[in-house]
């Protein structure tokens, strides 16, 4: 992904008000993210927990979109594994993060979810520039490169239910 500036992030989104796009917190640190190896900008919200986002090349433009996350589930433990990387975490690792549609669909309150990794930092799982606290992920016999075009199908296919 090509580095990205604060301009190019809050004109990018698709399911925000201007307002909501003014007043959205970004990442402190835009300039020392690994760029080469994000297939998507994801970043929770240090002052609302409950919020994240997320912007990717989508369609040949830059798509933004404000995620919601429901607050974490007590209970037993267990393990759960992101959608789009197929990284498994221990409890709390994974998140259903839902996004308001765009358009007309997003004002009667219709929403679209995924399960993705609570930190958002697929990319860098995937190409082990992170380890999840379970410590592994699965063995696959995909190459790197297929296991990133699996991961950005599988964000492709959310971001098209959530802009249709």
């Amino acid at each position: 992904m090509r580095p990205l500036t604060e301009p190019d992030i809050r004109a990018s989104f698709v399911n925000c008000s201007k307002g909501e796009t003014k007043r959205l917190s970004l990442p402190r640190d835009l300039a020392e993210h690994p760029w080469e190896s994000l297939d998507f900008l994801g970043w929770r919200d240090p002052g609302a927990p409950e919020r994240a986002h997320l912007v990717t090349e989508h369609g040949g433009r830059l798509v933004g979109v404000a995620l919601r996350v429901p607050p974490a589930r007590r209970g037993f433990l267990h393990r759960s594994m992101c959608s789009l990387c197929l990284t498994t975490h221990p409890r709390g690792g994974v998140a259903l993060m839902t996004a308001r549609k765009a358009g007309p669909a997003g004002r009667e309150g219709n929403s679209v979810g995924l399960y993705i990794c609570a930190d958002l930092a697929c990319s860098l799982y995937l190409r082990g520039l992170r380890v999840s606290q379970s410590g592994a992920r699965f063995e696959e016999s995909l190459t790197l490169e297929q296991q990133i075009a699996r991961t950005t199908d599988h964000l492709a296919a959310f971001l098209a239910k959530l802009t249709a």
